[in-house]
């Protein structure tokens, strides 16, 4: 393909009315086009490698699609620590995380076209004919409409587009007569009622039998949805119109989109987080890339190249310049105030901004995408994996990782832009850790805390329909894949949606309501693709220039915080900004200083807020200050060898795991059970890990009793059924209000369901050795290398080096998620017996507030240099003011936050935030 478009090829301007068919080929062609360049300072990587690895891909997908099969189905997810399948009312709430599940095989339905890509044709139809037999959509259950839409919805689309291609090709489905296409679009109508609101945006959760609002249908009373929620649909509603004829879908779709651009904020051109379905309003106005916004900004621009309609393209460059203004400060990406953009909301990030690289990347924006790629990349080795939540600094804000794609998305379309072997070695890194760290004998779980490396009873369906994806068609050349891949677009899960669909049963009217765009100044705007020969001119080490700067800035780079420090005023002799660290409510200086802030000027208000926000972790920081981590209990006996590894909550008392080695030894059951008088079985526990269940008595008085006995450890399992550090905070095991220097030996607590996967352990295998930790260590290879198929599965050589909690990691306690936020600090069981409840206090979160987390630290290196210059230019300052009196009355310090309603308000709404 030459000269398309006009005469300037790939990367050219399409013209406005050009034949989409025309456009989507030419985006296609520009993507594959562009991975002919190729980027110097990585070796290449040889097909043989590439091909090991992507067979290894193929045998862990195999490892948890088959555990999914044969412990789960037709269960929607797999729990692969109990090795059984997760049935919505059976298992304790996780709350808004099991919106996703609906009683229909969710995972299967996901997995459909990943079945085809990775080239497993049989498997497919055989799926096909399982999802046709099994799955009922009319169940009474209440499920969230974006969930539903983008991976049950998108999942039956892709699986109809992939099974229609392989029909054309003669082999395969030959019996297929658009099955799925039926239940999709039977899907479809279930999913409408949502739509019925004044605004046109969708209710966010409807009954798939019921629908919304009559009783039986226990829902239809909402008022708010995320943004991403209301603007996630066009694609598959759009897919479903154009492949049914039925034009309703798509028309509710658009209606959505419109009501969202015209709400924007005007001046900003941002949209906020959470909106009124009903009014319109803005509910909550921090803006970012990230969670609730995220898939809205990427449906508008994949909007445009599936149905070709401008307007899309033109709100998706408009949100984008906004972006690049306010919220992209590279490599950070930090959410903002829509009305007040200069102004970051938030002192973290979160795990879903990671897809916004590769929306760069088919933007054709490439240098920002890779800066902010490399410096995820740089989280992720860090802490292994990419944490729900970080800081700026790069510290643990939420531990948990539930194997989310994104980052590996962002690394398929790098190289694919690229070319270069560098994101090959990446994909490399992800595969070795899924494999050292998250595998489990029936799958892959979850990260509870990357910290400890502990596990949550979790594998989400998008694992594997994503995951997999992406990460063989990195590895894969173009005769590994038996269709084009390049004939199809991604939909946020990864579904297929083919291209062709642009010209087909275009009934829609494509009116086009975009309307008064701010002046734009970025040329790119009108590119397809990126153009790489004027992305990387004459320079084979493009990618590298800009990777190197920050291949280090986790590590050794200054924390920066919320504040855009002013350097250039710091070296001018201006005065730095106020640090809540450093004022005094005595200091007169300090007071006038804060009455000016969101008074004088935008540089004021800057500082103002900042300092607000810093005032109020300041505050969390002092109230978590007596707070212990996390600990782990990792199997490491026969079959387990390490690879599970449970969340354990820490003890007041005894042995510290942070400061001492960790205890290895086989467990045993302590007689009487409940440990609270001297054990009559001595002999079994001694020298080994006592088993304990909560209740009767204090936590310490069992763990003296044990001990006496000779016990090396001991894990206190809780009698209250059920309970699961999946749906429940922590909490660490308090003393008896005693002296408890006499306890030597480390005391780890366990939820039911977490000392129920040990118990079980003991009555197959009976020998289960555990290791009590502050971290998981890594397994022992030359074990594993007994149990592991050694065909291609070498991610399991385990000669990395061994993990140790690094200085900042030991003794930092993060905020959970808020789907296990929601602590009550009042003792579990409700038998009046359990003393030992009484005594317990929260290891984890005491209130929900994800601000709270932010780690006050003093700086090191170049960056305590800074900080001791600007103190001492401030201490001379103060010193040498004549106008300053010491005597002075101080003033009242809520007279002077009497102006800061507005933003305070602002805070503690984002302190229910959600990702």
């Amino acid at each position: 393909m030459s000269e398309a478009g006009g005469g300037r090829g790939c990367g050219s301007s399409v013209p406005q009315r050009a034949p989409w068919s025309l456009v989507a080929a030419t985006a296609a062609f520009c993507l594959v086009s562009a991975t002919s360049v190729w980027t110097a300072g990585a070796a290449p990587m040889s097909r043989e490698e590439r091909q090991k690895l992507g067979n290894q891909v193929l045998e862990m997908f195999d490892h948890a699609y088959g555990n999914y099969m044969e412990h789960a189905y037709p269960a929607d997810e797999l729990m692969p620590l109990t090795c059984r399948g997760r049935v919505r009312g059976q298992e304790p709430s996780r709350g808004d995380v099991d919106d996703a599940l609906g009683k229909f095989s969710l995972t299967l339905i996901d997995s459909l076209d990943t079945l085809v890509v990775l080239n497993k044709t049989k498997e497919f139809e055989d799926a096909v004919r399982k999802v046709l037999r099994d799955v009922n959509l009319d169940n009474d259950v209440v499920v969230s409409v974006f969930e539903t839409n983008i991976r049950v919805l998108g999942g039956l689309l892709g699986g109809h587009s992939l099974a229609i291609m392989l029909k054309e090709k003669g082999e395969h489905m030959q019996w297929y007569n658009d099955e799925l296409l039926q239940m999709a679009k039977q899907l479809g109508y279930k999913l409408l009622p949502a739509f019925n609101t004044t605004s046109g945006l969708p209710y966010p959760r409807i009954n798939l039998k019921f629908g919304i609002r009559k009783p039986e249908a226990r829902t239809g009373t909402e008022t708010d949805t995320c943004t991403a929620c209301a603007g996630t649909l066009i694609l598959e509603f759009a897919a479903l119109s154009r492949f049914t004829g039925a034009t309703i879908f798509e028309e509710y779709a658009r209606k959505a989109l419109d009501f969202l651009w015209e709400k924007r904020q005007r001046s900003s051109n941002l949209v906020g987080v959470t909106i009124n379905i009903h009014t319109g309003d803005w509910v909550r106005k921090d803006s970012g890339v990230g969670a609730g916004i995220d898939s809205y900004y990427e449906y508008l621009l994949k909007a445009y190249v599936l149905l070709g309609d401008d307007s899309f393209l033109e709100r998706f460059n408009t949100h984008y310049d906004a972006i690049m203004r306010y919220i992209s400060q590279p490599p950070l990406l930090l959410d903002v105030h829509i009305h007040k953009p200069m102004l970051n909301a938030r002192t973290w990030m979160d795990a879903l901004l990671a897809f916004f690289p590769g929306l760069q990347v088919l933007k054709g924006d490439i240098r920002p995408a890779i800066e902010t790629h490399e410096m995820l990349y740089q989280v992720i080795k860090k802490h292994n994996f990419l944490p729900e939540a970080f800081t700026t600094d790069f510290r643990v804000h939420w531990a948990q990782h539930p194997l989310r794609p994104e980052f590996a998305e962002s690394t398929y379309f790098l190289y694919k832009a690229t070319g270069d072997p560098y994101y090959l070695e990446v994909g490399k890194t992800l595969i070795e850790n899924l494999n050292k760290y998250a595998r489990v004998p029936c799958g892959f779980a979850a990260m509870k805390d990357v910290r400890t490396g502990s596990h949550e009873d979790r594998m989400d369906s998008f694992f594997l329909a994503e995951m997999f994806k992406y990460l063989y068609l990195l590895f894969a050349d173009k005769e590994d894949i038996i269709f084009d891949i390049e004939d199809y677009i991604f939909t946020t899960e990864a579904h297929l949606l083919p291209l062709w669909l642009s010209t087909t049963n275009q009934s829609i009217s494509k009116k086009n309501t975009t309307s008064e765009y701010t002046e734009l100044d970025d040329s790119n705007f009108d590119w397809t693709c990126p153009n790489t020969q004027i992305l990387f001119p004459n320079d084979p080490l493009y990618a590298q220039s800009i990777r190197e700067p920050l291949k280090n800035v986790v590590d050794k780079s200054c924390p920066r915080g919320i504040i855009r420090v002013r350097e250039e005023s710091f070296r001018s002799g201006a005065k730095p900004p106020l640090r809540a660290r450093d004022f005094m409510a005595t200091n007169p200086e300090h007071l006038e200083i804060l009455k000016k802030m969101g008074a004088a000027s935008s540089i004021d208000a800057e500082d103002g807020l900042r300092f607000m926000q810093e005032m109020i972790e300041l505050s969390s920081q002092q109230q978590k200050e007596q707070q212990l981590p996390p600990r782990a209990v990792q199997i490491v006996s026969h079959p387990f060898f390490g690879r599970v590894v449970l969340t354990a909550g820490p003890a007041q008392f005894g042995l510290d795991l942070s400061k001492h080695k960790e205890t290895r030894g086989f467990v045993a059951s302590s007689k009487p059970y409940n440990g609270c008088s001297e054990l009559t079985n001595p002999e079994a526990v001694m020298g080994k890990i006592a088993l304990i269940q909560r209740g009767q008595c204090m936590f310490a008085e069992k763990a003296r009793n044990i001990q006496n006995a000779g016990a090396i450890g001991g894990i206190v399992i809780d009698d209250n059924e059920g309970s699961s550090s999946d749906t429940a905070p922590l909490f660490q095991m308090a003393g008896d209000g005693k002296d408890t220097d006499d306890i030597k030996i480390p005391m780890l607590f366990l939820f039911s369901k977490e000392g129920s996967i040990i118990l079980d352990a003991i009555r197959e295998y009976e020998e289960v050795e555990v290791l009590l930790s502050d971290k998981a260590k890594d397994r022992d290879p030359e074990m594993e290398s007994e149990e592991q198929p050694s065909s291609e599965n070498d991610s399991q050589d385990q000669s990395a080096e061994e993990i140790t909690p690094s200085s900042q990691e030991v003794g930092l306690v993060e905020q959970e998620s808020p789907e296990e936020s929601s602590l009550n600090s009042e003792p579990e069981s409700s038998s009046p017996a359990d003393t030992d409840n009484a005594a317990s206090v929260s290891a984890s979160e005491q209130n929900s507030n994800p601000m709270e987390n932010h780690e006050t630290t003093s700086l090191d290196g170049e960056c305590s240099d800074l900080d001791n210059q600007l103190q001492e230019q401030s201490e001379t300052e103060e010193d040498s003011n004549p106008n300053v009196s010491w005597g002075k009355k101080v003033q009242p310090i809520d007279s002077i936050l009497a102006d800061w309603n507005e933003d305070i308000e602002a805070f503690e709404m984002m302190e229910k935030d959600e990702l």
